[in-house]
C-alpha cells in the first residue's frame, strides 16, 4: 500500500519509520497503561497511580510506593522507555529482515509472544518490584496484550518502510 501523504510521501523511509515508531510508541504505550490500570482497577480498586509507582518498582523496589507523584512520573517514563526499546528494536530488525515486513501477522504475533516472555522471565524476575501473585486471568490477559502490541508494531514497521 503507498503512502498517500505527500509530506510523508517526501520524507525517507528512515525519517517516515522515525515518525512512525514515536506515534506507535506513544499509542501502545499509552493503551497498555490503559489496559493494566484498568484491569487491575476493575479486579482490585488499585488507583492508577499506585500501578505506574509498581512499574517504578521494577528500579527503586518498595519504596517507590512511598515516592508520591516522583515515583508515578518515574513510572510513566519508564513505561515508555520500555515501550520505545520494545518497538525500536523491532523497527531496527525490520530494516535488515525483510521478512519482518513482508509477514507482520505472523512475525508480529512471534514479537509479541516474545515479549511477553522476556518481560516475565528475564525482565521482572531481575527487577526490584515486588513479586505478584498468579492471576490466570492477568497472565492471559497480558499475554493477549502483548500479541496486539507485537502485531502493531510489526504492521507499523510494514506501512513506515514501504516504498
Amino acid at each position: 500500500m503507498p503512502v498517500d501523504d505527500p509530506v510523508l510521501r517526501a520524507a525517507s523511509p528512515l525519517q517516515r519509520g522515525w515518525r512512525s515508531a514515536a506515534l506507535v510508541i506513544f499509542l501502545l504505550a499509552s493503551a497498555d497503561l490503559v489496559f493494566a490500570c484498568s484491569y487491575w482497577h476493575y479486579a482490585y480498586a488499585l488507583p492508577p497511580a499506585r500501578l505506574v509507582q509498581n512499574i517504578a518498582a521494577g528500579l527503586l523496589g518498595k519504596r517507590a510506593f512511598a515516592g508520591g507523584a516522583d515515583t508515578v512520573l518515574l513510572g510513566l517514563l519508564l513505561q515508555y522507555a520500555m515501550m520505545s526499546a520494545m518497538v525500536g528494536a523491532y523497527y531496527l530488525l525490520s530494516r535488515r529482515l525483510a521478512a519482518l515486513r513482508a509477514h507482520p501477522w505472523r512475525y508480529g504475533s512471534l514479537y509479541g509472544v516474545l515479549l511477553y516472555i522476556v518481560m516475565n522471565e528475564i525482565v521482572l524476575p531481575l527487577s526490584a518490584a515486588p513479586k505478584t501473585p498468579y492471576i490466570l486471568s492477568w497472565i492471559i490477559s497480558s499475554i493477549v496484550m502483548h500479541w496486539v502490541i507485537g502485531v502493531v508494531t510489526a504492521h507499523a514497521a510494514r506501512w513506515a518502510y514501504q516504498d
